[in-house]
């Protein structure tokens, strides 16, 4: 199968997703029970099994730190040209660099990896650097700017992985790895099984959420607010552009073979993750431009990374 025909399955489900949203099959929740089954239940144990079966030497450091430089140099850039170019309050500069560099690795990273690139274990370590160190960094930047003292709720963020079950399953695959645990075959068994559902009902998700494109994840309408245009534009194109032209050039300079380019190009490009919207919903910033970009970059992507995928075989 070539790289451009393994997004087919990916395009042909979210549109199913979509028609089955819209042909109302899902009834009223049925969208948000799916995503919350794959959130809670079948993506963690795709990525438990993934990160327990990888030795901690299999980490891919140059080209984990190829994505990295992607990551810090749009995210960077998003934060300060929220202020610069748009005027952004302090508070609404975490969350615009946000929208502009944290890609949707749980959701829509795990069926694109499968397919495409044959396995998750790089996109495992591509969640673990989101969720251990970009995440808590926004985190900080929204709890010191949201809190009327300007502090920071330290054991708010502390709580993060055990209130998180994709940090908290990657967390206990790393360790399980580390300790050389094996689970017993009933438990091994049944994760596998359970862990097959992720690809297909995320996109299946995915396509059901683009036909509520302004409804937040419980089902209530987003506040219409203010996202003009350009910023939308600016955010789509640092997020399908910029970071994964970033991730191939810091690829080049640090001689990634083929295979591992193809990787952080591809998880680089991955669009705006859904966490953007809630952050932004949980401290009331940047509702709006978070909810529309989540959706733009989301329906662009799959055919930005089918370009990239056919011009990097």
């Amino acid at each position: 199968m070539s790289l451009v025909s393994a997004f087919v399955p990916i395009w042909i489900l979210t549109v199913v997703g979509y028609a089955a949203c819209r042909w109302g099959l899902l009834g009223e929740a049925g969208a948000a029970v799916l995503g919350r089954f794959v959130f809670q239940l079948a993506m963690p144990a795709a990525l438990f099994l993934a990160l327990s079966g990888m030795p901690l030497s299999g980490f891919a450091g140059r080209p984990l730190l190829a994505f990295a430089a992607s990551t810090a140099a749009v995210v960077g850039f998003g934060w300060f040209g929220a202020s610069r170019l748009f005027g952004r309050e302090p508070g609404e500069r975490p969350i615009w660099g946000m929208a502009a560099g944290y890609v949707n690795s749980a959701n829509l990273g795990i069926p694109i990896a499968t397919q495409v690139l044959g396995d998750v274990a790089f996109l495992a370590q591509v969640v673990l650097l989101q969720v251990l160190v970009v995440a808590p960094v926004i985190l900080v930047a929204l709890d010191r700017h949201g809190d009327p003292a300007g502090r920071v709720r330290v054991r708010r963020i502390a709580s993060l992985p055990v209130r998180n079950p994709v940090i908290l399953a990657s967390l206990l695959g790393v360790a399980c790895s580390a300790a050389g645990l094996r689970l017993p075959s009933a438990v091994d068994a049944t994760l596998t099984l359970l862990s097959g559902a992720a690809a297909p009902a995320a996109l299946v998700a995915l396509g059901a959420s683009l036909h509520h494109p302004t409804s937040s994840r419980d089902g209530r309408a987003a506040p219409a607010g203010r996202a003009a245009p350009a910023e939308l534009a600016v955010i789509t194109a640092l997020k399908l552009v910029a970071q994964p032209a970033v991730a191939y050039a810091a690829g080049l300079a640090l001689h990634l073979p083929a295979p591992q380019l193809l990787a952080v190009v591809v998880c680089a490009g991955l669009p705006t993750a859904q966490n953007t919207f809630i952050f932004g919903q949980e401290y009331g910033v940047g509702e709006a431009v978070t909810s529309r970009a989540v959706l733009l970059t989301t329906t662009l992507s799959l055919a930005t990374l089918a370009a990239a995928a056919a011009l990097l075989r």
